[in-house]
């Protein structure tokens, strides 16, 4: 088995074990469904890992977030009707979402403050179409770190709310999008994540996904020359 192929499976068994079980496998998990040795699951961790395709926890080699799954609490639950899951963000809530399919609730708070809000989503689609979303960096800044990005995309019930709690928290302000662009955006982006075949999105095919739902402006502009995004 080639590294790209052993590298893909190994991707597809994490996020199935998200799926079916709620929590991520361990590393001797993963050696018994690859038929491979710890070593070599360990170092096709590190790879995805370079490859932002997962993240490890700082300082040794095992799971702490692949996208759209957290194994760390968070302030979203992704609750089906006898599973759930916590999500790093919003984006990452609806992407599961689009993995799961069916209905789901996801349970936040607004602007990750005192007011709490469910949100129905069916196939991948949230019903609460009044809803906004906020990016406070670009996703080209994701990476610079990922936690800080993932904790700020965060649902609200107006774009002038947003401009408030940007203020109030002396946190930037990006762009804000209708709940239902970023359903769409998580289902383009997120569909194919468990497939056994996975590969982390270039930065070339991220930045064509922005472009096919609208969104065009420089806030959404990646450098295409980048080996990842």
């Amino acid at each position: 088995m080639n590294q790209q192929r052993f590298d893909s499976l190994l991707h597809h068994h994490i996020v199935m074990t998200f799926i079916q079980k709620g929590h991520a496998p361990t590393n001797e998990e993963l050696a018994q469904k690859l038929a491979a040795s710890l070593d070599e699951v360990e170092s096709g961790l590190v790879r995805l890992g370079t490859s932002h395709g997962i993240v490890l926890h700082p300082g040794r080699c095992e799971l702490w977030v692949v996208h759209p799954f957290s194994s760390s609490p968070t302030h979203t639950w992704v609750q089906a009707a006898t599973s759930g899951w916590w999500a790093p963000c919003m984006w990452c809530a609806l992407g599961i979402a689009a993995l799961i399919k069916g209905e789901l609730t996801i349970h936040t708070r607004i602007g990750a403050e005192k007011e709490p809000v469910q949100i129905d989503v069916v196939d991948g689609v949230p019903e609460q179409a009044g809803l906004f979303v906020h990016f406070a960096d670009p996703p080209r800044k994701a990476w610079d770190n990922v936690h800080h990005f993932c904790a700020r995309v965060l649902p609200f019930r107006s774009p002038e709310d947003v401009a408030d709690w940007a203020k109030r928290h002396r946190l930037p302000l990006g762009e804000v999008m209708p709940i239902t662009l970023l359903g769409e955006l998580a289902r383009r982006w997120y569909s194919h994540h468990a497939d056994a075949d996975w590969e982390k999105w270039t930065p070339a095919q991220a930045l064509e996904i922005f472009q096919s739902i609208g969104l065009v402006s420089d806030f959404w502009n990646l450098d295409t020359s980048a080996k990842h995004y």
